[in-house]
């Protein structure tokens, strides 16, 4: 450890020494106290063999990028990483929850579809109180957990179980949810035609912006294109969001011109994402596009596009409210950073983060109305029909 703590400072000072020389004379930061600590420990400490180097060096790393106090910011070691990198590529063994936070607490952002966790009624906007595992000996209150400890907890081997304590707005009591894990592979979109009053309508379901969209979403497009409707419903409801590119790939088929996006970081630089001319290959489709509280990040940059635009009214609840750029960066070790470096500003100049995009018209679904057949009864994708058929 002796060497492994030289070799650190060493390579610390000799980086800061390097800037300094660019920055002019800088205090070194003092590390005193945590070889201290370190030693302190090496002496005392119970149980020697659970003084691990690397798993400290981790820790450490963690505590520090944890002190920015940024739920969306975080250092992960190499397993949690490789479960987060498993997200953007759609497939993973879990329940189906995308997860983020409601006021810094652990909350459900969107349940995936044809998941264990949708299957079991888990909703948008759901707080996660508590995590429970008996096999792995876990009963973890989730105040103050990171994203990534949140999601090594909830996975699991497929039929495992889990237990979530969760609590729902308009409900007096937390409750529990037990969830037997499954393989979780997320499509990024489904094409359904759906046809009412003589007229047909293609039913556009995006669920997520991951990589298998890039080769997806022109496919859908050709088959629209290719038959004859007479309006488009692209629904995000429960799209957690993904790759930026993705949101305005998508828009860029129903945008004319303009910005999509701009990100600005924090010392003012500012990129712009504008329609990619190549594309626009449904300018003239009637769109209505569906919104709820599981429509988060990329997700809500499309919608919001398209509401600036007025290229077709958002129907559903007000969205989610993420609005901050995460770059992630992959280390030699397994190891990863996720780091908060912008905020999305709307064609109008509008942060959405923590503040969500309203919808034109509000329709609520509610999962105890039912029809005939014992079919909970979509009134939000009724509404968005409604307004194509007018």
């Amino acid at each position: 450890m002796a060497a492994l703590a030289v070799a650190v400072l060493v390579g610390y000072r000799w980086g800061q020494r390097a800037q300094e020389k660019l920055d002019g004379a800088k205090d070194e930061l003092d590390l005193s106290l945590m070889w201290k600590v370190k030693n302190r420990l090496q002496e005392v400490f119970l149980e020697k063999d659970k003084i691990k180097d690397k798993e400290m060096v981790y820790g450490a790393i963690k505590g520090m990028v944890e002190s920015l106090d940024d739920p969306y910011t975080s250092f992960l070691p190499p397993k949690e990483n490789k479960s987060s990198n498993e997200d953007l590529q759609g497939e993973f063994s879990g329940v189906g929850i995308q997860l983020g936070y409601k006021d810094k607490t652990l909350a459900v952002m969107s349940p995936l579809p044809k998941t264990p966790a949708e299957r079991a009624g888990i909703l948008a906007g759901d707080l996660i109180l508590k995590i429970i595992d008996k096999n792995k000996q876990v009963d973890r209150d989730t105040a103050g957990i990171s994203l990534e400890e949140a999601v090594e907890l909830i996975r699991g081997e497929k039929g495992s179980e889990v237990t979530l304590k969760l609590f729902r707005e308009g409900k007096k009591e937390a409750f529990d949810v037990v969830l037997k894990r499954d393989n979780i592979v997320v499509p990024s979109i489904e094409l359904e035609f759906k046809e009412k009053q003589g007229k047909k309508i293609a039913w556009v379901k995006l669920y997520k912006f991951t990589e298998r969209l890039y080769q997806e979403w022109p496919a859908i497009v050709d088959q629209i294109s290719q038959t004859k409707v007479d309006g488009i419903v692209l629904d995000v409801r429960n799209n957690p969001g993904g790759f930026l590119q993705g949101s305005v790939m998508v828009a860029s088929d129903f945008i004319n011109d303009g910005l999509i996006v701009e990100q600005v970081s924090g010392d003012g630089k500012s990129e712009k994402y504008l329609v990619d001319n190549s594309r626009r290959r449904l300018l003239n489709n009637r769109l209505v596009v569906l919104v709820n509280e599981g429509s988060a990040s990329a997700a809500e940059i499309l919608a919001g596009a398209l509401k600036y635009y007025e290229r077709g009214k958002l129907v559903g609840e007000k969205t989610f409210g993420k609005g901050t750029v995460q770059m992630p960066e992959n280390f030699a070790d397994g190891s990863g950073l996720h780091v908060t470096i912008a905020k999305w500003l709307l064609p109008d100049g509008t942060n959405i983060h923590k503040v969500g995009v309203e919808p034109d018209v509000e329709v609520k679904n509610d999962p105890e109305l039912k029809d005939n057949d014992g079919k909970v009864v979509d009134k939000q994708l009724e509404k968005a029909i409604e307004l194509l058929l007018l």
